[in-house]
């Protein structure tokens, strides 16, 4: 079992020493990974009547891979995760070259996680279409393990066309994993059929279970094993208890999950070293476990 933080994005602010601080402690601390979400653009709701979003213009977000080449340099050893990067919203050549360059100055420490999305204003104003984000992650998923894993590509694709051409440097990790997130029944066929893990994002219940269950059944259908396809579940620290972490974590392992994150947001932490402390007190209570 590998346990990592949630890089609180929406509430560290833009101080880079405090963004340096927070990952280096959680390195210190012996954590594996450090996971960013990611949003590059807020709406506005108030100019969207009876529109809810989880986040809006007010809510911060650094952008992953700008944030990772900054950590690149300043950890030594823990894992830099999206968790995850709405690889839609993007042109696919540039995201394969921002991995494989964060990949690169970090000696190989990426893990991709991937998603499509919720937001079709970020879409809109990125220029890419939301409809179809889905369907094009496919296509997209097969073109970053090219990039990443050939000198030279020539593909032609539904979306995508590359005509003898190649990223330099190339990753050291070859491919980089790349993770998806989501809860669609598509979503879990598509892990099964390409992604190296999952971010169920959900409790460790018993629909969870059903779920890592269908996964399973899903990948062994592929012809691939689900032993080889990982599982990352969160632990919310906010409204809980030291006893609660421990019960978490057990659930999470006796539903095989190979990562385990948690996360401080939403606690009413008010600072960053408070989010430290926090993330020191939970690695502290499950530390036996």
């Amino acid at each position: 079992m590998r346990f990592g933080v949630i890089f609180p994005q929406t509430e560290i602010g833009a101080d880079p020493i405090a963004v340096r601080d927070y990952a280096q402690a959680a390195e210190e601390l012996g954590y594996d990974h450090l996971a960013a979400y990611d949003h590059v653009l807020g709406a506005n709701p108030a100019r969207r009547p009876g529109w809810s979003p989880p986040y809006s213009h007010k809510d911060m977000f650094h952008e992953p891979f700008v944030l990772f080449g900054y950590l690149a340099g300043l950890t030594k050893s823990i894992q830099l995760t999206t968790g995850i990067l709405i690889l839609p919203q993007r042109q696919t050549v540039l995201v394969a070259k921002q991995a494989a360059v964060v990949d690169v100055l970090s000696g190989g420490r990426l893990r991709l996680g991937i998603g499509i999305g919720w937001n079709d204003v970020e879409y809109e104003a990125l220029g890419e279409n939301f409809k179809n984000r889905g369907r094009r992650s496919e296509e997209q998923m097969e073109v970053l393990r090219r990039l990443w894993t050939q000198e030279l590509v020539t593909f032609q694709g539904r979306w995508h066309k590359i005509t003898d051409a190649g990223l330099n440097p190339l990753p050291i990790q070859r491919p980089i994993p790349i993770w998806l997130g989501g809860s669609a029944e598509a979503v879990l066929r598509r892990i099964a059929r390409r992604g190296d893990g999952w971010f169920p994002l959900l409790q460790p219940d018993e629909k969870c279970r059903s779920m890592i269950e269908r996964l399973r059944s899903y990948t062994r259908e592929a012809g691939r094993d689900p032993g080889a396809v990982g599982i990352e579940g969160r632990i919310l620290f906010a409204n809980s208890s030291p006893e609660d972490w421990v019960k978490g974590v057990a659930r999470w392992k006796e539903l095989g999950a190979t990562h385990i994150s948690v996360n401080t947001m939403k606690a009413g932490l008010a600072s960053p070293s408070a989010h430290i402390d926090a993330i020191r007190r939970f690695k502290a209570a499950v530390a036996r476990t």
